[in-house]
């Protein structure tokens, strides 16, 4: 089964697509990564994708359509590139842009029209894969660990997504635990576009700076890290209690140097305090030395990195898998992780004709 992998993530560095091959047996899975590539996003939509949260109702309805079709026209771009044919897809499975993230009030919102993709691709399009999941009493997320153990699960005893937030999975107790450790890649952008930057290469401005022993204590005690899981982060959490106390008019360098340390202090705490010997990292934050530097030094384990692909398009080739098992009929979420009632096959299916 064929199909292609679109994720959209919070940190806004562009739309990644994967064409992945699944083979399905008995007891084993296998894939195939056979295409993948980035999207930057246009300066008109990389702007409205910033301010989504402040759209009117009748605007978001509108985004949502340009979206759709901005993702069903890099789709065809990718497709062309490629020399893939239509009939090769099974289905594109697509995780949307998250503008909205409140499952404590019972909804998560993804935008990217299914619809219009799947009528200005011709295939079929399977997304919002969270709602089910939040109707069901769960956080929608995160959805990544079932790809991490039914595809990487020989390679670590965890595995942790440095994106525009941190998130784990490991297994406890033989049940499969993940959830969002803190905010990780978003907060480094935002304090590096107020200097006309888009992000901070390879973490060097922050490690040019000194920490701030008050700032990370008051970082290291929000509410959020003394929660029990399951649990998740989403951009309002981020700006009502993280980016204010960042919002100070001392050196930037400082600020990125002391939100770095920060965000290794708290994954190597559920990393140390798990007990868990070595992790398996992919994400954009992986290209962030410094902040990998610094995990090392806190964490008593090892870190793997793999290979750049991997790195890049994990959560590309997950979504993938998360369609490949939508259509198969099979169970998308783990309840043991996001906390929702029941397993569930989550996801909605657009038929192209």
């Amino acid at each position: 089964m064929e199909i292609l992998g679109l994720m959209s993530g919070t940190s806004l560095d562009g739309l990644d697509i994967a064409h992945v091959s699944f083979a399905f047996q008995a007891e084993t899975i296998t894939f195939e990564l056979l295409h993948f590539h980035t999207f930057s996003y246009p300066e008109s939509i990389l702007e409205k994708l910033k301010n989504a949260t402040n759209l009117n109702s009748e605007e978001l309805q509108i985004f949502d359509k340009e979206l759709g079709a901005y993702f069903a026209e890099m789709v065809n771009v990718f497709m062309q590139k490629n020399k893939i044919s239509k009939q090769q897809i099974a289905a594109i499975s697509s995780h949307g842009h998250t503008v909205f993230h409140q499952p404590h009030r019972g909804f998560t919102l993804q935008i990217g029209c299914g619809s219009t993709m799947a009528f200005k691709t011709g295939i079929d399009v399977i997304n919002d894969f969270r709602s089910l999941d939040v109707i069901a009493g769960g956080q929608g997320a995160p959805l990544v660990p079932i790809g991490d153990f039914h595809l990487f699960g020989d390679k670590a005893s965890a595995f942790l997504n440095l994106g525009g937030f941190s998130n784990i999975s490991f297994r406890k107790h033989g049940q499969i635990q993940a959830f969002d450790i803190s905010p990780a890649n978003l907060p480094s952008n935002l304090l590096m576009q107020t200097i006309g930057k888009s992000f901070d290469q390879d973490g060097q401005l922050a490690q040019s700076g000194k920490i701030n022993p008050s700032l990370l204590e008051q970082l290291n005690s929000l509410a959020y890290y003394a929660q029990k899981a399951p649990k998740s982060l989403g951009i309002e959490w981020l700006n009502k209690h993280y980016m204010p106390l960042l919002n100070r008019s001392e050196n930037i360098a400082d600020l990125l140097c002391s939100h770095t340390e920060h965000v290794a202090i708290q994954i190597a705490h559920v990393l140390n305090t798990e007990n868990l010997t070595s992790v398996f990292i992919t994400g954009g934050g992986t290209k962030n030395t410094y902040l990998l530097e610094r995990l090392r030094v806190h964490f008593n384990g090892t870190c793997l990195i793999p290979e750049k692909e991997i790195i890049d398009f994990k959560e590309a080739l997950v979504f993938a898998f998360l369609g490949a098992r939508h259509l198969r009929g099979e169970p998308t979420n783990v309840p043991s992780v996001t906390g929702a009632n029941q397993e569930l096959c989550t996801g909605v299916l657009h038929r192209a004709r």
